[in-house]
């Protein structure tokens, strides 16, 4: 199955959580009055700009707020959709400017390798040197949530440098459109809810691998139990906070990216009572 699949059946299953939930109580819900547009990129540059040479891939798949009736919380919508999608470099530059740059970066860095192509290739013996410079990368993000004052969405990640096998991520923020601000743990849950989150974790992963007991994850390419916290990678629905787990932060590579969805009933006695979600949990 081909990296773009992959990725893209992910990102339906974590969708498909949200809009389904597990509560078939009817929520009054109020869709946001946000306008998106998405700027689309595809590019290769083959090294030494010879075709027969190996390449690099990018893909960029880039959605962004582009219409909200208060103009202030758009360009502040803009600068966080910029910065958790390109990262801190490009913070300052328009969605526009923010995917240019950053092309220009990608495949300007990919023809920093051509001298160390050139000397490998001038190499007298027979080792291949093609597959260690064919990279890739593909970048997209998803609206999971988009009502009641809140915006939740993902950002998706992948990439390959050489190695073994490309590196995935996938990264999950709320915001609250009431102030612009992104919504953390500390924002919802309330004092010392860690542990008692993170026994309810484990539990939901443990049943999702159908394993009575915890400690048997660590047989099935988890690593230990004892480790698994809260780690404020999640969204929110009108159903409840999903967690993901990125590849290597709780299990082997081969177990990939664990989805874990928590009903709001099931964590209601750790949630805020006037926190920003207090609205869709009580």
């Amino acid at each position: 199955m081909n990296t773009q699949l992959c990725q893209k059946l992910v990102t339906l299953f974590l969708i498909s959580i949200f809009v389904g939930g597990c509560n078939t109580e009817t929520k009054k819900t109020t869709d946001n009055d946000i306008k998106f547009d998405s700027i689309n990129v595809e590019k290769t540059y083959h090294l030494l700009e010879n075709p027969e040479n190996p390449n690099c891939n990018l893909q960029i798949n880039f959605i962004y707020p582009v219409k909200y009736d208060n103009q202030e919380m758009l360009k502040k919508l803009q600068k966080q959709f910029v910065l958790s999608f390109f990262g801190d470099n490009y913070v300052t530059l328009s969605p526009e400017e923010a995917v240019a740059k950053y092309t220009e970066d990608y495949l300007n860095s990919y023809k920093e390798l051509e001298e160390d192509f050139k000397a490998d290739l001038a190499k007298d013996d027979d080792t291949p040197v093609g597959a260690w410079y064919s990279y890739y990368e593909m970048s997209s993000n998803d609206i999971a949530y988009n009502k009641n004052d809140i915006l939740s969405y993902m950002v998706n990640f992948e990439n390959y440098t050489g190695g073994a096998h490309g590196a995935h991520a996938y990264n999950n923020h709320v915001i609250n459109l009431k102030t612009g601000d992104i919504i953390k743990e500390e924002d919802i849950f309330i004092e010392n809810y860690e542990d008692d989150l993170a026994q309810i974790l484990i539990d939901r992963i443990a049943k999702q691998n159908n394993v009575d007991n915890p400690k048997e994850l660590e047989n099935v390419g988890f690593f230990s139990v004892d480790e698994i916290f809260p780690n404020g990678n999640f969204l929110v629905d009108d159903y409840g906070i999903t967690y993901t787990f990125n590849e290597y932060e709780i299990a082997a590579y081969v177990v990939g990216a664990t989805n874990v969805h928590l009903p709001y009933e099931e964590i209601q006695y750790l949630l805020k009572k006037d926190s920003p979600i207090a609205h869709l949990a009580f």
